[in-house]
């Protein structure tokens, strides 16, 4: 228990550096572009560029704080009071109809593969966001020409959500990480985001008791099993995947 202790201690001390290392980026470019607008701004539009420039700095730092405190509270089941059923199969056509312009605009394919209709136990809003982080991220890391695609499979009382892509995808060794709050590999180095769409995503999993698969590269493979079924079956499931880690890594 004593080294439990030490880890989780050690953990958000991790956090916290994180967090503050993340937000000293954005808040320094802020101040810098507002001391050089100050001391060499001529005109309107310099004025106006350089306010252009502080409010996306702004905007980046409040998109951490507002992610952070979404992490927070999903993961303390603050949400659990808004589950009802949720229709799976037309969250993950409206995702596709929100993504499809994006993905058109970088030369990607995008599709959906529906098998049947299912319905599971949970919050859709959620679900909702879960899925999108997952294409998000999967369009994000596409490159121009490639495929993302989205699949729903069901038997047996469980579910499969798949959304796979023809990008790098994720190293063994870097399944485990990306599940953490503001990991970013090198690839993702230059890409914007604030490191936090994985760990929102294996926060929701959990939440639900569902279980988070990430596949192997080459090729982006990550899945969510899900049970169907009335609150209690969803409940039994739920309990006994929380016993386990916040999400089950599988090759």
């Amino acid at each position: 228990m004593l080294d439990e202790m030490e880890t989780m201690i050690n953990a958000l001390a991790g956090v916290g550096n994180d967090i503050a290392h993340d937000l000293r980026t954005p808040l320094t470019r802020v101040r810098l572009a507002l001391e050089r607008g100050r001391t060499h701004a001529a005109t309107l539009e310099d004025l106006q560029e350089i306010t252009d420039k502080a409010i996306a700095g702004i905007d980046q730092s409040l998109a951490i704080v507002t992610a952070l405190l979404r992490l927070t509270e999903i993961e303390n089941n603050r949400r659990m009071a808004g589950f009802g059923e949720v229709a799976l199969d037309e969250i993950l056509r409206e995702v596709c109809d929100v993504y499809e312009p994006i993905a058109e605009d970088k030369r990607i394919a995008l599709g959906v593969v529906i098998e049947r209709n299912v319905q599971v136990w949970g919050d859709r809003d959620l679900l909702f966001e879960a899925v999108a982080n997952l294409v998000d991220n999967a369009v994000k890391f596409t490159p121009s020409g490639g495929r993302v695609e989205l699949a729903l499979e069901a038997e047996d009382g469980t579910a499969l959500v798949r959304v796979s892509d023809t990008g790098p995808g994720i190293r063994e060794q870097e399944r485990e990480a990306v599940l953490r709050r503001f990991y970013r590999s090198d690839k993702m180095r230059n890409t914007p985001g604030v490191g936090l769409g994985l760990s929102l995503v294996a926060a929701i999993v959990k939440l639900h008791g569902f279980r988070l698969i990430v596949g192997p590269a080459p090729g982006g493979r990550i899945e969510i099993l899900a049970w169907t079924g009335r609150a209690d079956k969803a409940a039994t499931c739920r309990s006994r995947t929380l016993r386990h880690a916040d999400a089950d890594l599988m090759g």
